[in-house]
């Protein structure tokens, strides 16, 4: 007997499917005699079965890898896992639910002998229910009754899902691949039939090949995307590289942006314009719309990929930023290819977009060179500028030399101008003043402050074509000008600078923000700025209409008015100075206020007047003595 135990004790240790009928007559033989070597028997029995069942389970798993293998679409592949796992787990419901990154939550995908439309739809959010769980914990759970079980969280949605379809045992095991959460495999009763960690360690081993055939079947199906977009792709950049050659000649050729929009046009059949930073057209061809969302259309081009993207306006407006260096030097918009009936505005096709991003690339570098030089030329025109008006006196000759050299002619007429606006406006506005001079003109920024020398003898001329107010749409628009000359810049302009800076001050106290004045404009107020007062030119400019009708009709209307207001406006105490009826006083105010004009009377007008008179007194008495 203690020979057979021993065998007993070895084969327990080492049995095989070849000893199991010796085994089952030892077992039924020693179970009455021995009951330690009946135990015995029925472990390596039991041992052996296991054995059998886990090498049928894997002849079984080789098959449907087998199977998954010849599967070339997703759809199959997960048809073929559903099936197969039903069969060899031997349940009566098998489902497979997939990750959705963006809604970060699965989906049911397919199902095999689910008859729930409600269950067949259903989505489980991480953590809800025992896929919920799965999904988030990354490891498999089983349950031989889902309802009431307080390890789950459970949802009216998955709860009326489940009772629907008739489920009461349920088990989950993650599909992953390199860590990658792919999806969950569920086997699932419906009856109270509980699941072993054998049956959960078998369900992973089917998860485990869905996931990695899945994966693979994705990568094949990208695979061939990726094929077919290398196909268009070349095709693509041939049609691309062509247009760049087109552009490139052009640019060869001498051309500018506007040749380079007029030929991106003509090759797309539609409209194209090109904007500067400041929305500026810097080029256009075709029929651009009048009512064109730029704003929008700025927006879209700043999507961070640099390629052309659509914007929502009438007729199909694509926008391309102008990058060159890493600097963002404008925009592309072109529209109008291929438009509908409705207006509707054609997609451009993989090659047309490379061809717009090539127009816009050689743009880019034709903006970028000229910017470049358009740069040294403003700056060579700043320091000209700066180094006038850092003459103490009369220029040097070389400083004279220079500004002939930048197309200024210091012996004829000029005006100053000094251009206050809100700080982020100044280099568009040294641009703008750039462009009325042209190549006679300088421009530099001194002090907070834009300052344009011009060619010209009326200031207050100039100084409009630069001011302006600002808006309630823009705020931050105005711009206000105070303007001095004529003078020659041979003989220096310090003193201009002084008076126009002076202007332009005396208009922001006087709340006069985006005007434009020279002291000639701000009436006593310019005769305490002006460098050079002209006191003749102030009173015949407030009485010059009063003084010669009186010349012309040999009136009293000067007298009058001086009587007026010596009598603090009153045409009683008036009329007994002059010696005349009140009555007569009183008729002439109105005849005055036809030459001054209606508001003669009003403080401010009425402060010019009387100041003009008493000067008109003063320069009278020195001509008498």
């Amino acid at each position: 007997m203690r020979t057979v135990l021993d065998l007993l004790r070895l084969l327990a240790g080492r049995a095989d499917g070849d000893a199991s009928d010796e085994l089952d007559r030892v077992a039924a033989g020693l179970a009455v005699s021995d009951p330690e070597a009946g135990a015995l028997a029925l472990r390596i029995r039991s041992v052996m079965d296991a054995g059998r069942r886990r090498e049928s389970e894997l002849t079984a798993l080789v098959e449907i890898a087998r199977d998954l293998a010849s599967e070339s679409d997703t759809g199959s592949v997960l048809t073929a896992i559903v099936r197969r796992a039903r069969a060899l787990l031997g349940t009566d419901v098998v489902y497979l639910t997939l990750y959705d990154a963006d809604r970060g939550d699965t989906y049911m995908r397919v199902t095999s002998g689910s008859v729930s439309r409600r269950f067949q739809t259903l989505r489980l959010p991480l953590g809800a229910g025992l896929g919920g769980l799965v999904a988030a914990s990354r490891t498999p759970h089983w349950t031989g009754r889902y309802a009431g079980d307080p390890r789950y969280r459970h949802t009216e949605a998955i709860d009326t899902a489940v009772g629907e379809e008739g489920i009461v045992a349920i088990c989950g095991t993650p599909l992953l691949v390199d860590d990658e959460f792919v999806g969950v495999l569920f086997a699932a009763n419906r009856s109270a039939r509980p699941f072993t960690p054998d049956d959960a360690a078998l369900l992973g081993s089917l998860a485990a090949l869905a996931a990695v055939s899945l994966v693979q079947t994705r990568r094949l199906a990208d695979t061939a995307d990726a094929l077919e977009a290398l196909r268009g792709a070349h095709a693509a950049i041939a049609e691309a590289a062509d247009a760049h050659d087109r552009f490139a000649g052009v640019v060869l050729e001498g051309g500018d942006v506007g040749d380079i929009a007029e030929a991106l046009g003509r090759l797309l059949g539609g409209w194209v314009a090109v904007l500067d930073l400041d929305r500026t057209p810097v080029a256009r061809y075709g029929p651009v719309p009048a009512g064109l969302d730029v704003a929008a259309a700025l927006r879209r081009a700043e999507d961070p990929s640099g390629r052309p993207v659509v914007v929502p306006c009438a007729g199909g407006t694509w926008v391309a930023p102008v990058v060159a260096g890493g600097q963002r030097l404008g925009t592309l918009l072109l529209g109008g290819i291929g438009a509908e009936p409705d207006g509707a505005g054609a997609e451009l096709s993989p090659g047309q977009i490379r061809t717009v991003e090539r127009a816009a690339m050689v743009a880019a570098l034709v903006l970028l060179f000229a910017q470049r030089a358009d740069e040294t030329d403003r700056r060579d025109r700043a320091d000209g500028l700066a180094e006038l008006l850092a003459a103490a006196g009369s220029p040097r000759t070389a400083t004279l030399t220079r500004l002939a050299g930048l197309g200024v002619s210091a012996r004829r007429p000029h005006v100053l101008l000094v251009c206050r606006c809100h700080p982020a406006r100044r280099r568009a506005l040294a641009r703008e003043a750039a462009t009325l001079g042209g190549r006679s003109g300088l421009v530099g920024e001194q002090d907070g402050a834009v300052v344009v020398l011009l060619p010209g003898d009326d200031p207050t001329a100039a100084g409009a074509r630069l001011a302006r107010p600002a808006s309630e749409q823009d705020p931050d628009a105005h711009v206000t000008v105070g303007a001095a000359g004529p003078f020659r810049p041979a003989g220096g302009a310090v003193a201009a600078l002084a008076e126009a800076r002076r202007s332009v001050e005396a208009l922001l106290a006087l709340d006069r923000a985006g005007e434009s004045a020279a002291a000639c404009d701000l009436g006593f107020a310019g005769l305490l700025l002006g460098d050079r007062p002209d006191v003749a030119g102030y009173v015949a400019g407030i009485l010059g209409p009063v003084a010669e009708h009186d010349a012309r009709r040999g009136s009293e209307l000067m007298r009058t008015l001086e009587a007026y207001y010596a009598a603090g406006a009153s045409p009683t105490r008036a009329a007994t100075a002059l010696h005349v009826h009140v009555n007569t006083v009183a008729q002439r105010p109105e005849r005055i206020g036809t030459l001054l004009g209606p508001d003669w009377q009003h403080p401010d007008r009425s402060l010019e007047v009387q100041l003009a008179l008493r000067l008109h007194r003063l320069g009278s008495s020195g001509r008498g003595s």
